[in-house]
């Protein structure tokens, strides 16, 4: 890569957001042409707005941020992405400020990337770069670590465009006359193809292993709850309050990667297993997305999925509207009855706003009311957790079990396999267990001890 101009340093960086114009989108939707490749368009989320997450980006990977702005296009140059005048205009800028780096805020083909650094004598990093870079620092587990080099390999062999000189040497032939031999490149392309593969059986055997646990998990009748959100939606914060766990929770992007599970007891007895996912953001590389797809599958799996969100965010509904883009490319579609809409941060909104929010999730019928919280203040989460329990106890059958009072072995059955509420020597000298099950497990229950032991509580007639 080329160096940076001398006495800079590769922590200063310019972030530029360069945006089409609104009314050459409108026009392109009216001619029913495809907007160029690595165009974000103007939508329903301000360019300040984009900019500033950008920002935030960057801060993510503890970049200084000397200056930032916007650019709004007509068209994307497929040589340098930006025009010309804006090309020097920016050189310029890179050099008063003595910047190593450069981070455009959408997609940049590798020859963009290459040209704008040779025109700026800094590292360029696009979107996808930057996302990539951050997942980097944060993945902590073997599996993590795995998926990110994964997506990071993808990315590079698109990269590989001459861009160091290197790369254009050669390597002899076999034989005795020679030949022309393997280019540096092509032994590059070659070796990052073979580390792919690698990486590909590995992540294979990673998702066997998450498989098998699943399947163990599912033998066990505790319900997976799975957090889902925006990245700095809140949702470590929420998951800590509620699991008295310590995962990383800070104010900012993507500050956890790795999911993590915990069990938890609700007040009347349920135990579920709450499970905290990586964060969601607005175009995430598709390559990530499918990279982290064996850690998805716990939000595929989960019985009950909490949809995170930061009401207090200015951009809330378009951010709102990036995750549902997100799920249902995981095959969960907006009206999924496993979704709840937790709206978080209600303590950053001014009275007003509350009132609003309150009337606003009022509308919406029972089963799909959001609930308002704040997880770092605890507000809220009380409510949280009896709807959880209702909406467990509702899709959930509740049966009695009549058993022997020396049927320890059957007890101790049900206390593995099912919920057990509670456990009573009734009149008739047996025990009486009163269980919840999934509707699916009810029949493993009725052949176990037998359809005449079992009866629905308040209608058995003891």
């Amino acid at each position: 890569m080329l160096s940076p101009p001398e006495g800079s340093t590769t922590g200063r960086a310019i972030v530029i957001g360069p945006y089409l114009r609104t009314r050459e989108v409108r026009r392109a939707t009216s001619e029913g042409r495809d907007l160029a490749k690595g165009a974000r368009p103007l939508n329903s989320r301000a360019p300040a707005a984009r900019l500033d997450e950008a920002v935030g980006l960057a801060l993510a990977i503890d970049l200084d941020v000397v200056d930032k702005g916007i650019i709004a296009i007509t068209a994307i140059r497929p040589s340098t992405y930006l025009g010309k005048g804006k090309v020097e205009e920016l050189a310029g800028l890179v050099r008063s400020h003595e910047a190593g780096l450069v981070v455009m805020d959408c997609a940049l083909s590798p020859v963009q990337q290459r040209n704008l650094e040779k025109a700026w004598n800094a590292k360029v990093l696009d979107r996808t770069g930057l996302i990539l870079e951050i997942f980097g620092r944060r993945a902590r587990t073997r599996e993590g670590a795995l998926q990110v080099e994964l997506a990071h390999l993808n990315y590079q062999r698109s990269r590989l465009v001459r861009s160091w000189t290197h790369l254009e040497r050669q390597r002899g032939g076999f034989g005795f006359l020679g030949g022309p031999g393997e280019t540096q490149i092509e032994t590059d392309r070659r070796l990052i193809a073979e580390r792919i593969a690698k990486i590909e059986r590995e992540l294979e055997g990673v998702k066997s292993t998450r498989k098998l646990h699943r399947k163990s998990r599912k033998r066990v009748p505790y319900p997976i709850v799975a957090l889902v959100g925006y990245t700095n939606a809140g949702k470590s914060t929420l998951f800590n309050r509620m699991t008295q766990a310590t995962v990383v929770s800070a104010d900012m992007l993507f500050a956890t990667l790795d999911p993590t599970l915990r069990a938890i007891d609700l007040p009347h007895g349920t135990r579920i297993i709450m499970s905290d996912t990586v964060g969601f953001i607005s175009d995430l590389p598709t390559m990530l997305v499918a990279a982290f797809r064996a850690t998805l599958e716990e939000v595929i799996e989960a019985d009950l999925i909490l949809h995170v969100r930061d009401v207090s965010h200015g951009d809330t509904a378009a951010q709102s509207e990036d995750v549902t883009g997100v799920l249902r490319d995981l095959g969960i579609e907006p009206g999924d009855t496993r979704l709840i809409e937790v709206w978080n941060k209600i303590d950053r909104v001014d009275p007003a706003e509350r009132e609003r929010l309150d009337n606003l999730g009022s509308r919406e019928t029972a089963g799909r009311r959001p609930v308002l919280v704040s997880a770092l203040t605890g507000e809220g989460t009380d409510t949280l957790i009896a709807t959880i329990e209702a909406e467990f106890a509702r899709s959930r059958l509740t049966l009695d079990v009549a058993l022997d009072l020396a049927d320890g072995a059957g007890m101790s059955w049900l206390h593995r396999h099912v919920e057990v509420l509670a456990r009573d020597a009734g009149a008739d000298g047996r025990m009486h267990m009163t269980v919840r099950v999934a509707p699916d497990r009810a029949g493993i229950v009725r052949a176990k001890f037998g359809a005449e032991n079992i009866s629905v509580p308040g209608m058995s007639g003891r």
